[in-house]
């Protein structure tokens, strides 16, 4: 009986770790006011996904908490921005995108990631 019962919890947790890194999806964050704070901490951006409508300015609010040299820096390489990302301060960055899309931000080694979504 306690071999089923250990890999009836194998399998509920292969199951877990499934959803978790392949199937769950972050919930887009619409923009409903001018600007939008942003934590950079434990290896990522939060909210990591932003929604917002063409054609409207929005000041993205970075503050880093995360040490790590990865996190010094963001960059949109789809609208040619970037922006150093000062330790324990906000940095912001006004941007408006006409075009409709997805456009990725990263940090310099690409391991920090989320998206700005426009329609």
């Amino acid at each position: 009986m306690s071999a089923l019962a250990v890999n009836l919890a194998g399998f509920g947790l292969i199951g877990l770790i499934v959803w978790w890194f392949w199937l769950s999806q972050p919930r887009a964050r619409q923009v409903t006011e001018d600007a939008i704070d942003i934590l950079v901490d434990n290896g990522t951006y939060s909210p990591s996904v932003i929604e917002v409508p063409p054609g409207r300015k929005v000041r993205l609010r970075f503050l880093r908490k995360d040490a790590s040299p990865c996190a010094e820096k963001v960059i949109f390489d789809g609208l040619g921005i970037s922006a150093d990302l000062p330790l324990d301060e906000v940095t912001e960055l006004e941007i408006e995108v006409a075009e409709p899309g997805e456009y990725p931000f990263t940090c310099q080694m690409q391991m920090y990631r989320g998206t700005l979504i426009v329609n």
